[in-house]
């Protein structure tokens, strides 16, 4: 009892305290002739967004640009962690090897991005992108449909509908097939695409310009390529040192019941490492989401970018901060609580 009336004026008091500075910055702002309130959210936003996943007019509102800064966000976000996660197991794995040029050129990797700044190697991939790579007609082309130049890298693209349709088929072989489940997943991918009548449009160059296919933006390139490699670093070796945490004993038993390295890996090693990875492999996961917000170095129009302009267009700072620090929290927390529950799904129950 005493414990919890100790716990309840606790909160009393710090809700008081939060609710006098909010009275008294409200007071202060109107004394000054400043707007407080929300009600700007509903008025046209008038200023462009370079690129977005939303589709977005300068005459929409403010709240639905806000919106389509999320968006962006959350678009890189899953982009930049799936990325980094492929590249780090990678790492995290020649790290590991006997073979001492490959073991040495992931502990090299691993080595500089770590101690290198994210800001500065945005900067650097950013500068490279915008002024290192030729113009359109000059375009360097390393494999066929891919060009790189200074308006961006060409791709090409499949429609989307039938590329939806494959990744749900992919997904579900994964969760159904009891062998081979990777195979089987492949298999369907490539299946519903030729039979959905996926085709790739091609891109093409036209000129001074390109046509066809997608374009990714010297922005975007440089901040995917900064986040996932700099995360990757993080992630090989947290990967590393799990799979290193695992009993040598765990190798030996797989050997001795005639089983190749390769599958011992796969299944005897890395679930019982994926217990001790998860717990740090979720806060990077969350790092990762937070440097989002370092686009605004190389222009990539993310939320950040985006309340940044609305600040200046309206004034109305408190308001949009507000606005951006409940978003974060809440991707925040929305992480964490998926990775807490894949991590409890990977514990070892005892009964």
């Amino acid at each position: 009892m005493r414990g919890g009336l100790i716990q309840i004026a606790l909160l009393i008091v710090v809700a008081a305290v939060i609710a006098w500075i909010a009275n008294n910055t409200v007071q202060n702002l109107q004394a000054r002739g400043i707007r407080v309130g929300f009600d700007f959210l509903e008025r046209g936003a008038r200023f462009p967004i370079s690129e977005s996943v939303l589709p977005y007019t300068p005459q929409d509102s403010f709240l639905w640009a806000y919106v389509v800064g999320l968006g962006n966000t959350l678009w890189i976000s899953a982009l930049a962690i799936i990325g980094a996660t492929v590249l780090g197991l990678g790492v995290g794995l020649a790290g590991r090897s006997d073979h001492p040029l490959l073991s040495g050129l992931a502990g090299g990797y691993v080595t500089i991005m770590r101690n290198l700044p994210l800001i500065v190697q945005l900067l650097f991939w950013y500068a490279l992108a915008t002024s290192a790579f030729p113009a359109p007609r000059d375009a360097w082309q390393p494999l066929p449909g891919v060009f790189l130049s200074q308006r961006g890298v060409f791709v090409p693209t499949v429609a989307a509908m039938p590329l939806v349709l494959a990744i749900a088929a992919a997904v579900g072989a994964l969760l159904i097939a009891p062998r081979f489940r990777w195979i089987a997943a492949l298999l369907a991918f490539v299946a519903v695409l030729i039979l959905g009548g996926a085709q790739l449009d091609m891109p093409e160059q036209r000129g001074f310009s390109f046509t066809g296919g997608a374009r990714l933006s010297p922005e975007f390139t440089a901040l995917m390529l900064g986040l996932v490699l700099y995360t990757a670093a993080f992630i090989g070796e947290i990967i590393r040192g799990g799979i290193e945490a695992v009993s040598r004993g765990q190798w030996e038993a797989g050997r001795a019941l005639g089983l190749t390295d390769r599958i011992t890996l796969r299944r005897i090693i890395l679930p019982q490492a994926l217990r001790i990875i998860i717990p740090p492999l979720t806060s990077q996961y969350l790092s990762t989401v937070k440097n989002t917000t370092l686009a605004l170095a190389v222009g990539y129009p993310e939320l950040g970018l985006v309340v940044n302009t609305v600040i200046k267009q309206t004034g109305q700072a408190i308001e949009s901060l507000v606005i951006m620090l409940g978003v974060f929290l809440t991707i925040s927390l929305s992480v964490s609580l998926l990775m807490n529950w894949y991590n409890a799904r990977m514990a070892i129950v005892v009964r």
